[in-house]
């Protein structure tokens, strides 16, 4: 979190540990006592933090996730960042001065939705799925009021967010419910006389060649075998970046590009922080000049997935 001030975030967002979150693994995330230290020390430096709170409660457990609230809410977080209705109703009751803003978790696609949690739960700001084109961003920005915010550069999910249930049906878990994609004691790498294999659960996900990049399996971003040919059928594992898209996201309106980073060690977050700070200032400085700087890709190559990159849905002819 340090890490991503010290090199130009604005905001910073993060979690509990436990299952209130959907990034929910061990050693991540932070207890109340680390939570009030980041809260000072962004403060100390004008900026955010932004806890979220986007998986959704389980009848057995559900005072968790209500007392995940009241704790954000004591430790002077800015924002809470929450995909539940029910939770948000109990926020906006509770705590009428905590900032909403609705989780990706959510999955609101279209204007509509989003006006939807402005009336009733006066959310604030929305975080965008990422199966969106730039057009469909532009026309739900054009019909809502609310603060947009997309996701600039991480992982890629093409799924729809919030509602997938790849996971569930490979490992009995799910990000929704317990803070978890492909969690770590379900995934496996055995050296093999026909390459490298990962697997989830036992279940085959990819297969690589020596020398080629390997990723973490996820169901989503495994190679498929579909008439006749094995590919990458509905995502290949590569990061999204979207530092050429800048100029347009500004001129739009978006309020926030969204960085993930809550996986990845403090000098990931360092570097990637640092380039995006140094792209945004040149973009703000004269949009019409701005283009991406090789030394940009360079860095960013170094820590993509695959050390591939891709512009995702925004900018995708679909199969």
């Amino acid at each position: 979190m340090k890490a991503a001030v010290d090199h130009g975030a604005d905001c910073v967002y993060l979690g509990f540990r436990d299952a209130t979150n959907a990034r929910n693994f061990a050693g991540l995330n932070f207890d109340d006592a680390a939570v009030a230290e980041g809260v000072r020390y962004a403060h100390a430096k004008g900026r955010k933090v932004l806890v979220a709170l986007n998986t959704y409660p389980q009848a057995s457990a559900w005072e968790m996730w209500r007392k995940a609230i009241d704790r954000a809410a004591s430790l002077g977080v800015d924002a809470m960042i929450m995909a539940d209705p029910g939770l948000m109703q109990y926020a906006q009751q509770t705590h009428p001065q905590l900032r909403l803003h609705l989780s990706v978790q959510g999955s609101a696609t279209n204007y509509e939705a989003i006006n939807f949690y402005r009336d009733h739960f006066g959310v604030s700001r929305a975080v965008l799925p990422r199966v969106l084109s730039l057009a469909q961003v532009e026309q739900l920005m054009k019909n809502t009021d609310v603060e947009i915010e997309v996701f600039a550069f991480g992982s890629l999910c093409v799924m729809v967010e919030g509602r997938c249930a790849l996971s569930s049906y490979v490992t009995g878990e799910a990000p929704n419910t317990h803070g978890v994609c492909s969690p770590a004691k379900a995934v496996r790498w055995l050296q093999t006389p026909k390459g490298l294999e990962s697997r989830l659960n036992g279940v085959l996900i990819d297969r690589y060649a020596d020398g080629e990049s390997a990723s973490y399996p996820t169901l989503c971003k495994g190679r498929f075998e579909v008439d006749g040919a094995s590919y990458y059928a509905i995502e290949e594992p590569t990061s999204l970046n979207t530092l050429a898209l800048l100029p347009k996201l500004m001129s739009m309106g978006v309020r926030a590009v969204k960085i993930e980073g809550r996986q990845r060690s403090p000098a990931y977050v360092a570097q990637v922080t640092r380039v995006w700070r140094e792209a945004i200032n040149a973009c703000r400085t004269d949009a019409e000049k701005y283009a991406v700087k090789p030394a940009w890709m360079n860095e960013l190559n170094k820590v993509a997935e695959g050390q591939q990159h891709t512009l995702g849905a925004y900018h995708r002819s679909w199969k």
